[in-house]
């Protein structure tokens, strides 16, 4: 048809909406893309909610109820009382300026710690309202709402402090355990969350990398500079290349030098040794233990930070590496003990827990049951004939599970992550921009890693400890006086009982 003939001719009612309609889709395939800021997909967002509250569980009440069975009937209510104030106190924190620290850049120590930019929840200066803040994920083009993160990575550093209280339970005082607790976060915790969590995110990596490919001669050159530094945006334990998916560093290890350190420094409790301490309620503690089982999900899937396949693994570990843990240390005690107790098959089930933790995301389902097998096993005889023959007082055992738990957890990790035993491979964001492709695995320099990681943490927290420690024992005074103890701290220190009969 002649351009006359589409002047003259008469087109159907209602047509001249469609044909520039038309018309604007032509225009706007012709036209650059302009790539829209992506958007919280409601499922991965309702998912992140539903861990964060999980999460909490495994604290108030799982923790409080797990350690408050193990210790003695006079001291019940004291190891409630401690394990809900720290989680206030650190909740407060986080908000105030804990956070950032562990989540921010910006500052000359950036791979060491955070700055304090998102202090106060300063997380929107350059958006409407808080409310269109969001943070990336593991997937290229995929956010959640910042809110959302804070909070679950808020309940992680609250629970991390609570598991130290039991390798000195029953012998320190509340007012000590506060002021321990407030300085420990600050520098402690955060650093340590940074040093292995913080980098630049997937869409950053992937930017700078397309930038790389798509220039030549001095431009390539700026773009590499450029790639490098966002590279170079994250802690000093993720450079080194050391994976943990869901915290067996950043909160076990963590919080397990931590709690030997304080047993040592803060002496046996009066009468170890010498009295039967037994354990008040194994109800109460069997009870916790489950609601720490439950809560875990939350911990390992929530990690993914999305609602998809990654998460799914992490839940299947979750269940195979406790259960194999639980009955790894049931045999092994009903093997060298003559009986199966309640208490071994609990304590196997936490170690499992702890084990997975930091591979829930990286191994297959079979590497985990075997790390849950080896778990169950290494942590019992650390929490028995080693204890024992080094006669330290490890109240609840949180060095034998959290720290050996994590420490095997995490070197296992650079194995099972492996492709070829099953594990998911290391993503990539560079070689492929806007896609995470899985890199070449090198077993050894991923081994390497993860023993560095390993031996940074233990010493910054076991060091950072010690002064924290012996700094709080000047200003108040670790231990409350022996007739304190004896009496029983519920009374001496919250004048409250757990048990009036």
């Amino acid at each position: 048809m002649m351009f006359e003939d589409v002047k003259q001719a008469r087109l159907p009612r209602g047509s001249g909406l469609a044909l520039a309609t038309v018309l604007a889709t032509i225009v706007a395939a012709a036209l650059p893309a302009l790539a829209a800021d992506p958007v919280p997909n409601k499922g991965d967002t309702s998912w992140m909610l539903t861990a964060s509250a999980l999460v909490l569980l495994m604290t108030v009440p799982g923790l409080a109820l797990f350690y408050g069975g193990l210790v003695r009937t006079k001291n019940m209510l004291s190891m409630l009382m401690q394990v809900f104030a720290i989680v206030c106190v650190v909740a407060l924190i986080w908000v105030l300026y804990g956070y950032s620290l562990a989540f921010s850049s910006g500052t000359s120590f950036n791979a060491f710690v955070g700055g304090l930019s998102k202090a106060f929840l300063n997380i929107a200066p350059d958006k409407k309202t808080i409310l269109d803040a969001n943070v990336a994920t593991f997937s290229n083009g995929v956010v959640i709402p910042e809110l959302v993160y804070i909070a679950f990575q808020m309940t992680f550093a609250c629970i991390t402090p609570a598991l130290i209280v039991g390798a000195f339970a029953e012998r320190m005082k509340f007012s000590a355990l506060l002021l321990f607790t407030v300085l420990w976060v600050t520098f402690v915790y955060c650093p340590i969350a940074h040093m292995v969590w913080y980098w630049a995110g997937p869409d950053a990596l992937a930017d700078a990398a397309r930038k790389v490919a798509s220039s030549s001669g001095d431009a390539k050159k700026l773009a590499e500079a450029a790639l490098q530094s966002v590279t170079e945006d994250a802690g000093y334990i993720f450079q080194l290349g050391a994976i943990d998916f869901a915290g067996g560093t950043v909160v076990h290890i963590n919080a397990g030098i931590a709690g030997l350190v304080g047993a040592l420094m803060l002496g046996k409790r009066v009468g170890y040794g010498k009295e039967a301490m037994p354990p008040h309620s194994l109800t109460f503690t069997m009870v916790g233990a489950a609601l720490l089982w439950v809560g875990w999900f939350g911990f390992n899937a929530g990690s993914a930070l999305e609602a998809n396949s990654t998460a799914a693994l992490a839940m299947i570990n979750t269940f195979v590496a406790t259960a194999a843990a639980a009955l790894s240390w049931m045999f092994a005690e009903w093997i060298t003990k003559g009986k199966p107790s309640l208490l071994g098959i609990v304590s196997g089930a936490v170690a499992g827990l702890v084990a997975i933790t930091p591979a829930s995301g990286f191994a297959g389902p079979m590497g985990g049951l075997l790390l849950g097998l080896a778990a169950g096993v290494v942590c019992f005889i650390f929490c028995t004939g080693i204890k024992n023959a080094l006669g330290y007082d490890d109240s609840l055992d949180v060095f034998g599970i959290h720290c050996i738990g994590g420490i095997l957890g995490a070197i296992a990790t650079g194995i099972l992550v492996s492709p070829g035993f099953g594990g998911t491979g290391i993503l990539d964001y560079t070689l492929k921009p806007g896609e995470g492709v899985v890199a070449e695995f090198v077993l050894r320099t991923q081994l390497i890693a993860q023993m560095k990681a390993v031996g940074i943490t233990i010493l910054w927290s076991g060091i950072g400890s010690a002064i924290i420690y012996k700094l709080v024992d000047v200003i108040v005074g670790l231990r409350p006086a022996v007739e304190a103890e004896r009496e029983g701290l519920d009374v001496t220190a919250h004048g409250e009982r757990a048990y009036n009969y």
